[in-house]
């Protein structure tokens, strides 16, 4: 007899939205908060990927510097003055 346990957050998430790629244990090497109107818009270097991570909050958060953290993202296209960068949107993120 197969046991089959709960489904998580992430993997309804994941079933849900077959793009959304789920990474744990990823180390932080910089994060910066910047206003962007009512919003603070959050960007993350990970050690190892030369893509940021973005998210947006509606309130300023601790920074993650140096933490662990799992996150469930999908990669974007993020427009500047005209010029496109790749990015990593975060859907969610947590301290691991």
């Amino acid at each position: 007899m197969t046991h089959n346990p709960m489904p998580t957050p992430v993997d309804k998430l994941l079933k849900k939205h077959p793009n959304l790629v789920q990474s744990d244990m990823l180390k932080v090497e910089s994060h910066v908060q910047r206003e962007q109107g009512e919003w603070l818009i959050n960007t993350l270097t990970i050690t190892g990927q030369s893509v940021p991570f973005v998210y947006k909050r509606r309130r300023r958060y601790k920074s993650l510097q140096g933490q662990r953290v799992n996150i469930t993202y999908y990669p974007a296209v993020d427009t500047v003055a005209g010029i496109e960068f790749e990015v990593m949107k975060v859907v969610r993120i947590r301290v691991a």
